[in-house]
């Protein structure tokens, strides 16, 4: 739950990491933002689903490599069990099996340990508004190496008209599903707007029914189920 200070809301982190420096410098980084607070700290996974579950933070930054449960299993039992908590992978990685192992498991973006301090406050920033931190072409570059991994099905046999759809897909428009397509070649919302001559408001409205119709919970899970479903392959990002 996202505490009130000061006449506006801060952002409730969990830090997951299993070596307490970096958790310290972390902590220095986002208690010297306003609307962020350190409501916790864990030092492996299942600690992590502990304080998640007594804390209910609004974003957990989780470690990946750390002993006993990890950051992926760590991810996903926290993601299922409090589907409002989001998760930021931390990473040292750049774009490996962990990162896409988590998004996997139902983190909403990854970002690596090496990162600035201002861009890990933009991605909790971001995280806790319901977006992903991943860019589109991190996306399709994560998409496209591990492609493989994913159960995916025919394209042609996915593709209206006249194909079968699946079943998973059938909530949405026939516009809604040129724009899920489009997402899922990791398009951006202005290279959306741009190929269906849409306004970028236009855009964002259709992305945010489509997350709704399809129980996702970001941009980034809607790749994932577009190489699930077959709509896209690896290869056929833009």
């Amino acid at each position: 739950m996202t505490e009130h200070g000061g006449g506006s809301a801060r952002i409730r982190v969990l830090l997951v990491d299993d070596q307490a420096l970096i958790r310290m410098g972390f902590r220095m980084v986002l208690e010297s933002e306003p609307d962020l607070v350190v409501v916790g700290e864990a030092d492996d996974g299942a600690s992590a689903g502990r304080a998640a579950g007594a804390l209910k933070p609004d974003v957990v930054v989780m470690d990946v490599r750390m002993p006993g449960m990890d950051g992926i299993q760590a991810t996903a039992a926290i993601t299922e069990r409090l589907p409002q908590t989001k998760v930021l992978i931390v990473t040292t990685y750049d774009v490996d099996e962990y990162a896409f192992a988590g998004l996997r498991a139902g983190a909403s973006g990854f970002l690596l340990k090496s990162a600035r301090p201002a861009e890990l406050v933009a991605a909790i920033r971001t995280i806790a508004q319901g977006d992903a931190v991943v860019e589109p072409r991190v996306t399709r570059r994560l998409l496209e190496l591990f492609g493989t991994q994913l159960p995916v099905g025919s394209a042609a046999e996915a593709a209206r008209p006249g194909g079968r759809l699946d079943s998973r897909l059938a909530p949405l428009t026939d516009r809604e599903l040129e724009v899920f397509t489009a997402i899922a070649r990791g398009y951006s919302n202005a290279d959306i707007g741009r190929e269906f001559h849409l306004s970028e408001s236009t855009v964002k409205t259709h992305v945010g029914r489509i997350l709704l119709k399809l129980d996702l919970r970001d941009r980034v899970h809607a790749v994932i189920l577009g190489y699930e479903t077959g709509i896209v392959a690896p290869g056929d990002a833009g």
